[in-house]
């Protein structure tokens, strides 16, 4: 029984730290994973405020192509030709033609085309995705931790019972050398009970 228990506990030992070097991975990717979504998010955040900034821009030069004399009309309309060109993307040109078309359906309320939800996907859905895998990193991380406890703490019985089976050899005693191996046993018994349960857990 001292030979098994002793197998038993170096083995769950190495389970342990298998899972503490799972856990230790997964934070190293929830970490690598935070700081690419913030700088994803950070991009994307630029690129909205230039193209508010660009948007209004655009507001402006309709206006003057619109009501503006003749030779402002000219300058305004090949302002705008050339700045739809080199400055709109293709998801704020959708965005603004989204716009028109819900504003023409309701002229009394003002609806922005960054208020667009294909626009804000086209933008943050990188970041949202990238903040979600870190999101999930940290919690199969935790997972890890709490199956690497649970698998310290068969280890730590283990260790007990060891102890007690070598107080029991040397006990000249039989009555108490068979209540502590008995012990003893029960203790090896729901500590590999507790290994066998964390082993059976799927991984995340």
């Amino acid at each position: 029984m001292l030979g098994i228990a002793s197998i038993v506990t170096a083995w769950a030992s190495f389970q342990a730290s298998l899972y503490d070097g799972k856990m230790a991975e997964k934070n190293a990717l929830a970490g690598i994973l935070a700081a690419e979504a913030e700088s994803m998010y950070l991009e994307a955040n630029s690129t909205f405020l230039t193209d508010a900034a660009t948007f209004s821009r655009i507001t402006e030069l309709t206006v003057q192509e619109e009501y503006g004399d003749s030779y402002t009309a000219d300058i305004a309309r090949e302002t705008l030709t050339v700045l739809l060109f080199q400055s709109v993307s293709d998801d704020l040109l959708a965005a603004i033609d989204w716009s028109n078309a819900e504003n023409d359906l309701n002229p009394e309320s003002y609806v922005s085309p960054q208020e667009s939800d294909e626009y804000l996907a086209s933008l943050f859905s990188g970041y949202t995705d990238t903040k979600q895998a870190a999101n999930q990193a940290i919690a199969d991380a935790a997972v890890y931790n709490e199956l690497g406890d649970q698998l310290t703490l068969a280890t730590v019985m283990l260790a007990i019972s060891l102890f007690l089976y070598g107080i029991a050899a040397v006990v000249k005693s039989f009555d108490l050398r068979l209540i502590l191996a008995a012990i003893a046993t029960l203790v090896t018994l729901v500590a590999s009970a507790i290994c066998i349960f964390v082993i059976m857990q799927p991984s995340p």
